[in-house]
């Protein structure tokens, strides 16, 4: 804290304020795209759905069985309760971050950047461990499903990239900069 004529002042947000939070919020809401397009309205894949994993001990669950149907959604539930928990993580460590004018927050290239380097993080952890190391699934099953999986991993790199790049092409945001209802200046 910096004090001007014996009062406290708040120092600027640094733009790694919103790294943390950005992140968070980049890998549940990835994960919720991944879980309502690929799980839900494609029905590609659920979380048990591969059936060249027994060298690692997971049973295999037929989403074409009522009974694996049945555990595939309740791990599918699972995974999306993960998702949300992040999203709600990631939404409270931004809100103790950002403390005035959280709207000019919202619209900042700094922290969409790192939400999409967050899904791109998402991609890139859930592509190596559950489709190549686990096995547990794969994007898109099939005699193509390696082109799947490594095109899931291209876009998760993509992603950490242009999020990088989008997060550095903003400005940094002062908080302090506008209270009283002004607007801050630029993209934060």
């Amino acid at each position: 804290m910096a004090t001007t004529a014996g009062t406290a002042r708040v120092l600027p947000a640094e733009p790694n304020s919103l790294r943390l939070p950005g992140i968070v919020l980049g890998i549940g809401l990835g994960g919720f795209v991944d879980g309502i397009l690929l799980h839900q309205l494609l029905q590609w894949h659920h979380m048990l759905t591969s059936t060249n994993h027994d060298h690692i001990g997971v049973k295999y669950y037929d989403p074409h069985t009522v009974s694996g149907l049945e555990m595939n959604t309740i791990w599918d539930g699972i995974f999306h309760a993960v998702c949300w928990i992040a999203v709600l993580v990631g939404l409270a460590i931004l809100y103790a971050r950002v403390t005035h004018n959280r709207r000019a927050v919202w619209a900042s290239r700094v922290l969409w950047g790192w939400i999409l380097a967050g899904w791109g993080l998402f991609n890139l952890v859930e592509g190596v461990l559950d489709h190549q190391i686990l096995g547990i699934h794969h994007v898109h099953g099939g005699p193509h499903q390696a082109w799947w999986d490594a095109g899931f991993l291209l876009l998760g790199g993509l992603f950490v990239i242009t999020g990088y790049l989008l997060q550095r092409s903003g400005r940094p945001f002062d908080p302090e900069a506008a209270r009283g209802g002004e607007r801050a200046g630029g993209h934060a």
